[in-house]
């Protein structure tokens, strides 16, 4: 598998540039592109979701996956259930209500930063599978964030598009200040 394209101090073409939808006439290449995403614990870092275009392919193709491997408590907290794996091919990601949740996001193409993000707090994912077969699943909390946060990476959009400026911080700092019980 490739590194994610990373961005340092500027913005990385392949991740503005638009994506070609995977469509039925590239069934080699869509499934090349999926068999090649990360499985369970091989994404980089802490990351738990891979679009293509930080892989440098121009599909619209990602891949989410959270184990939630935190305490009970912390998953509650931040409604961040285990989401198994979901192949996103095609994508599309409809608001549903209007609550939203904000909540601090980081990303493999972005390396060393976490900020404030207000995402929709339920959405419904339309896409097809591995396979090519359509799909649809409502997801809420972290799942429907992390669906957000990839699709985004398809439309060209990076997490600190969408951030709270002022709540942008290294993640050393974040960890420091943010992420550490209070004392």
């Amino acid at each position: 598998m490739r590194p994610p394209l990373r961005v340092p101090g500027q913005r990385h073409l392949a991740q503005r540039r638009g994506v070609q939808r995977a469509a039925a006439r590239h069934p080699q290449l869509r499934l090349r592109a999926v068999e090649a995403a990360p499985r369970p614990g091989h994404l980089p870092g802490v990351g738990v979701g891979l679009a293509a275009p930080q892989i440098g392919i121009p599909l619209a193709l990602a891949v989410i996956e959270d184990p939630a491997e935190v305490p009970p408590e912390i998953a509650a907290e931040r409604e961040r259930p285990p989401q198994p794996r979901l192949e996103l091919i095609n994508p599309v990601v409809t608001p549903l209500g209007s609550r939203y949740h904000a909540f601090h996001e980081g990303c493999l193409s972005v390396e060393g930063l976490t900020a404030v993000v207000p995402r929709h707090a339920k959405v419904r994912l339309s896409a097809l599978d591995g396979a090519g077969r359509p799909y649809e699943a409502e997801l809420s909390g972290r799942p429907a964030r992390i669906a957000q946060h990839e699709t985004d990476h398809l439309n060209g959009t990076l997490y600190l598009d969408r951030a709270e400026p002022r709540s942008l911080s290294t993640i050393g700092n974040h960890e420091r200040f943010w992420a550490a019980p209070a004392r």
